[in-house]
């Protein structure tokens, strides 16, 4: 697998090929079966592509399904190329910046004359009137109406439906977070850790759960992009892990996500990885709760449902009352993430929803026949690009990371070729027993535990153990010896310093002490030029 993620793609080939992309989805939506030279001519059109591009960039498409199947195929001569030099263009670009996207709104012929007089500073032609309107008309709409303060505009360019519904099941998906409403303990002491933070997924039509992460961790990427990858997949390896013998059929890529503003949802690598497997990000407006509503109901009921654990701090102060959540807390975060679990497919799946009137894996059920089941076509590709990564440096034995190491018979003919260069690395934090190593040749190999005896651990629990092994570390120095070695070393470096300045100055200094030959034998007539035997050698 040598095709590069999606966030490594210069923007302006990633817009290109996106907009492409979006085009060729919506063709292949309208036309089933073979395609006419009537149909390619318009898809040319659209594409602003000549017929035989057009045909080309079907074919890809098809064949590979995601934005960068398109990514760098250019034609050669584009349709609507701008003939303004690349000076002025950028002259009239950064006015509009400077000077017409302020809230003081300066009319179209106060620009042009900011933009005639900067060209003549840099000797240039002034361009066309034209020409700086169709520049303007560049600038979305909703973005300079709110750079110019013009709400009413502004307002103008968003829909408001009154109200929010889907046809099928996957249509949308929304994801949200919430710090859960009770403490949880460590796996080793069980003494209390704090409140984890939950990540939730949800399908609008048939109300069933996608997917979920639970987490000590604040809101992320990484938090969003696992509970993405749970939300996709297939969960019956996963719920065998976890014991839980009631089916979760959810699976599949959505076609649009519903979220809100945080800074996990608006990351690159996320927004990239979305956009590469045909998934569009819906974020909520500001001020707008209708956009996540079922989402927060969803969270709303979850956390209603851990009232009812040892540990709650209940929704609110007032309920909470004298009850110590820390002292009363009893669930590790593993056991409370099988308690969710179980309470998604047993309970919440199978009860009558008060939306539908019906339960939610019922819903799922009727439709499962006609839903049009994405799944990614490069599925290891897809896994990898939502995961956390790292660098490390390859050494002799392997790769070091989280404290352990790892070994794959591929990375030996990379051993003392990597220079200086870190190699990129992937990982799963739920399971450690394996990492994905980016070799030089670009294409990524699955390395193991070096020691494969070892069984699998979570990332949090790697954590744990080395924070654990330090305190003992700590635990088992002898703090007296260590002070009294300090003191000592003090009186030294402070009688050295004396007994020199004593000698320089010509002053006389006491007699050596004398080594008891005894007890230590004698250093006198000993000739240090030559060396001395050991023991072992005069055998």
């Amino acid at each position: 697998m040598s095709e590069p993620f999606a966030e490594e793609i210069d923007d302006v080939d990633w817009d290109d090929a996106c907009r492409k992309a979006d085009v060729i989805r919506e063709f292949l939506r309208r036309v089933s079966g073979p395609t006419t030279t009537a149909q390619i001519r318009d898809l040319a059109d659209e594409l602003r592509l000549s017929q035989a591009s057009a045909y080309r960039l079907l074919k890809l498409f098809r064949a590979g399904g995601t934005v960068l199947s398109l990514v760098g195929r250019k034609a050669g001569r584009p349709v609507g190329h701008r003939v303004l030099d690349e000076a002025r263009d950028e002259i009239i670009r950064a006015e509009i910046k400077r000077f017409y996207l302020k809230k003081n709104r300066p009319s179209v012929s106060a620009l042009v004359r900011e933009v005639n007089a900067s060209c003549r500073a840099a000797g240039l032609a002034p361009p066309h009137r034209r020409t700086i309107v169709a520049r303007i008309e560049d600038v979305d709409l909703a973005k300079r109406a709110k750079a110019r303060g013009e709400p009413k505009i502004e307002k103008s360019t968003i829909a408001v439906p009154g109200k929010f519904e889907v046809s099928r099941p996957l249509q949308v998906v929304q994801i949200d977070h919430t710090k859960a409403d009770i403490f949880v303990v460590d796996e080793e002491d069980r003494r209390p850790l704090g409140r984890p933070w939950l990540t939730l997924a949800m399908d609008v039509c048939s109300r069933m759960v996608t997917g979920f992460y639970l987490t000590m961790a604040a809101p992320s990427r990484l938090s969003t992009s696992l509970c993405l990858l749970h939300s996709v997949f297939d969960k019956s390896a996963w719920l065998r892990e976890r014991e839980i013998a009631d089916p979760w059929p959810v699976a599949g890529l959505p076609d649009r996500l519903h979220v809100d503003n945080g800074r996990d949802f608006r990351s690159r690598a996320f927004q990239r990885g979305c956009e590469d497997a045909g998934i569009e990000i819906d974020w909520r407006p500001p001020g707008e709760p209708r956009f996540g509503g079922h989402i927060e109901r969803l969270i709303g009921t979850q956390m209603g449902k851990l009232h009812l654990l040892p540990g709650t701090t209940f929704s609110n102060p007032d309920e909470l009352g004298e009850y110590n959540s820390r002292r009363h807390s009893a669930f590790t975060l593993r056991e409370l993430e099988r308690y969710i679990a179980l309470d998604i497919v047993g309970d919440y799946h199978q009860s009558i929803h008060a939306s539908l009137k019906r339960p939610p894996i019922a819903v799922w059920r009727e439709h499962e026949g006609t839903i049009p089941l994405r799944l990614p076509q490069d599925r290891m590709h897809f896994w990898l690009t939502f995961l956390p990564e790292d660098e490390r440096t390859l050494r002799p034995n392997g790769i070091h990371i989280f404290g352990l190491r790892y070994w794959s018979a591929a990375l030996a003919a990379d051993v003392g070729r990597t220079g200086k260069r870190r190699l990129l690395i992937k990982y799963d934090p739920r399971d450690l027993s394996r990492i994905f190593v980016r070799r030089l040749s670009g294409n990524f190999v699955e390395a193991r535990y070096a020691d494969i005896t070892l069984p699998s651990i979570t990332l949090a629990e790697a954590k744990s153990s080395r924070e654990w092994l330090l305190a003992k570390g700590k635990r088992e120095i002898d703090m007296g010896t260590i002070v009294r070695t300090a003191i000592a070393r003090r009186q030294l470096v402070e009688d050295a310093k004396r007994m020199t300045a004593t000698v320089r100055h010509g002053k006389a200094v006491g007699r050596k002490p004398r080594v008891e030959d005894r007890e230590w034998g004698s250093l006198r007539g000993v000739d240090s030029s030559k060396p001395v035997p050991f023991v072992e050698d005069t055998d």
